[in-house]
């Protein structure tokens, strides 16, 4: 009897350390089927030119507002001088507005050039950038009785602004609140025609959760979308999501969707650019063993013998920031609406399948997507390889921002506490914990690595 309790007591201790194999593994994601045959010259076009997001502020407006901005994008016509950021479309009236595009997130100037596909990392939320439900208020006002056509063009952009942007604002600057931003506009918009209620339908999640943008250059390896995976399915239904910002009903949703081949063809058609400077070869060969000794399992291999394992890791072991994932079970109703929603339905439907983790991304171009981990808290390399390297509270430069090339990350200042524009790794989803892979990684072993992240 003392042998049966002694040999239970020891194997729920090796089950609690995991030596009994009941530790949670990594998960391989499977493909699933794509639409494929796309354009990617049409895709650009459609992406920089397009009308997927079909009301906005009036030209004159915005031009008042904005004024004149090298768009880098050389657009003629209405076009011309508007940010790479925003596109002059023809409402259904026959005005034209200034709508958002998908460039706001998925475009960056770095180093003085446009990069399309970089996510954008000068992004900041923590301001209304003078969109408040006030100012968007009296501008309706002021077009309803001055300019009554250009009202009925502006009207679903407004009502949408008007709605969300109180709860539009992040306490901290350079994160994107892309997973937000849906979540509000979902909460609005009935699953199944896609039209707008004035009325939130879900209850909103308060939290404010931020995440990094990926690069678009990425996708073409991923068998899911999203940092945690959740995104499976036609990836052309999640790419049009920024449609539910002024969509109208499923047939426009339709005509939007009709164009997702090409956009998917321009994405995977985007390789990053290479590190414009000298690197230390033969350190990097150095680097490259040891990286295909520790990080390889997970991250891939690069070369002429590509290969990329599509793994979602449990958050057990990666040990980052939870809040992310953890919101898809604290707030269901938002998975339970987009998998009953008309995202769902035809021959390439999409859905999302929540997990407990986060997947390990391609590295491909990594030397110039700081700030690093799922939520931006890290700003460069030398402190994913390091948790002791990480700041707790630290500012960068919007206005004149600098980037290291040697660590490569953003050129940044340690402070002693958190205030405004500081990064405050003490606040809920903004941790910088976890992924503790190359703390046994000596000082040489480091920078060898780091020497050959930048050849990818």
């Amino acid at each position: 009897m003392k042998k049966i309790i002694l040999l239970t007591f020891v194997c729920v201790a090796l089950m609690a350390f995991g030596y009994l194999g009941f530790q949670e593994e990594p998960e391989v994601i499977e493909p699933s089927p794509q639409r494929t045959g796309g354009d990617a010259g049409k895709g650009y076009d459609y992406l920089v030119n397009g009308d997927y997001v079909r009301s906005g502020l009036p030209l004159q407006v915005f031009r008042l507002a904005y004024g004149k901005s090298d768009s880098l994008l050389q657009r003629p016509g209405a076009n011309a001088g508007i940010p790479f950021g925003f596109t002059a479309v023809k409402a259904g009236n026959g005005e034209i507005v200034v709508a958002p595009n998908c460039l706001q997130c998925h475009a960056s100037v770095f180093d003085g050039k446009l990069a399309i596909g970089l996510g954008n990392a000068q992004i900041d939320f923590t301001t209304t950038r003078g969109i408040s439900a006030q100012n968007v208020g009296m501008l309706e006002n002021m077009l309803r009785n001055g300019a009554p056509k250009q009202y009925e063009a502006a009207a679903p952009f407004l009502t949408v602004t008007k709605a969300i942007s109180p709860y539009l604002k992040a306490p901290v600057p350079g994160v994107n609140l892309a997973d937000h931003l849906t979540a509000l506009l979902v909460a609005h918009r009935d699953p199944t025609t896609l039209r707008w209620n004035e009325r939130p339908q879900l209850e909103l999640n308060r939290d404010i959760i931020p995440t990094d943008t990926p690069p678009w250059w990425l996708l073409r390896k991923k068998n899911a979308m999203f940092y945690n995976g959740f995104g499976r399915g036609d990836f052309g239904r999640f790419l049009m999501a920024s449609n539910l910002l002024t969509v109208n009903d499923t047939a426009e949703a339709r005509e939007v969707d009709a164009h997702m081949p090409d956009m998917l063809a321009y994405i995977n058609s985007l390789r990053p650019p290479a590190y414009p400077r000298p690197v230390d070869q033969k350190l990097a060969r150095k680097g490259k063993a040891i990286f295909e000794k520790s990080c390889a399992k997970c991250h891939g291999s690069y070369g002429e013998q590509e290969f990329y394992p599509n793994l979602l890791i449990p958050g057990s072991i990666i040990q980052t920031d939870s809040l992310l994932y953890a919101a898809n079970y604290s707030s269901p109703q938002f998975i339970n609406w987009f998998n009953r929603s008309w995202f769902t339905t035809g021959s390439h439907p999409a859905r999302l399948e929540p997990a407990r983790g986060y997947v390990a991304p391609p590295l491909d171009g990594i030397w110039m997507t700081a700030p690093y981990f799922h939520n931006a808290s890290v700003p460069d390399l030398e402190g994913v390889l390091s948790s002791k390297a990480r700041p707790r509270y630290w500012s960068r430069d919007f206005t004149n921002p600098e980037y290291r090339y040697d660590i490569p990350g953003w050129k940044y200042k340690e402070e002693a506490a958190p205030s405004s524009g500081t990064y405050n790794t003490d606040l809920k989803g903004y941790g910088n914990s976890g992924h503790y892979f190359g703390d046994h990684l000596g000082d040489a072993e480091r920078k060898a690595v780091i020497e050959y992240l930048k050849t990818l």
